[in-house]
């Protein structure tokens, strides 16, 4: 069985949270090369299209390798209703704390560009490149309390939670605890720095997430070396063959392949 279909592997963490993760280990010369991390978006999970290439190419380039579900997704414990952009947050940094050792480059995701963000403040020295992709740093106050109706506010008030049409399948529930602790975990309204490369990719035809995103963020953050690539017509899951290789390309250019 290949790695990218193996059973996970899971990890205990604190308050009763068992993370499911795939590893790989470096071969070779990749032994001194940083590790490579995929930080998925909000409701997705490790078992997508952009994790299992990234897996594979990590694999054919001797690199190490991580993709993880935050608690509440895919195979991890817990429910989804009950987590928080902190949480997640926090799964990842106990999860590289304990699954990881040395430098690092992240891959984030949508969320995971926001997770990407907070795990950089946590971490910096030992971030070594990060790879943005539809990047959506503090999108629970920008997106959905911003769109949000007077009415579906007070709902939100009184009974803790509304439920929204969602294109991706179940309705989705957006909760208060979701969106009070996103307002703590906000990146784009105080220092963001970055001691590292970064790439942002953003699609034109993105619908999720509007492009102007990643130049708000690109312009905010603080780096020596960040640069951000419009793709025409790319959506928000950029996961075509052609946006599979424009992301492997920006590996290739941070590892210095």
């Amino acid at each position: 069985m290949s790695q990218s279909h193996a059973e996970p592997r899971y990890l205990d963490l604190p308050n009763n949270r068992r993370i499911a993760y795939h590893k790989l280990e470096a071969s070779g010369t990749g032994n001194a090369r940083p590790t490579v991390v995929f930080l998925g978006g909000f409701r997705s999970d490790m078992t997508g299209t952009k994790a299992v290439f990234l897996q594979q190419w990590a694999q054919e380039n001797g690199l190490g390798f991580l993709r993880f579900d935050y608690s509440g997704h895919g195979q991890s414990s817990g429910r989804f209703e009950d987590g928080c952009i902190g949480d997640w947050a926090s799964d990842a940094i106990e999860a590289l704390d304990a699954l990881t050792t040395g430098k690092l480059i992240l891959v984030g995701s949508s969320m995971g560009g926001w997770i990407s963000c907070l795990v950089t403040r946590a971490m910096g020295a030992r971030i070594a490149g990060f790879v943005g992709i539809a990047a959506a740093p503090d999108f629970t106050e920008d997106s959905m309390w911003s769109g949000m109706s007077a009415a579906q506010r007070a709902q939100m008030a009184d009974k803790g939670q509304i439920e929204i049409p969602s294109e991706y399948g179940e309705p989705l529930v957006l909760t208060r605890r979701l969106i009070e602790d996103g307002r703590n975990q906000l990146v784009l309204r105080s220092p963001l720095v970055f001691d590292c490369p970064v790439r942002l990719l953003h699609g034109t035809a993105d619908a999720d997430v509007a492009p102007s995103v990643g130049l708000r963020l690109l312009e905010h953050m603080q780096s020596p070396d960040a640069q951000l690539i419009f793709v025409k017509d790319a959506d928000h899951r950029m996961s075509s063959d052609r946006d599979l290789a424009l992301i492997a390309d920006r590996l290739r250019e941070l590892i210095g392949l």
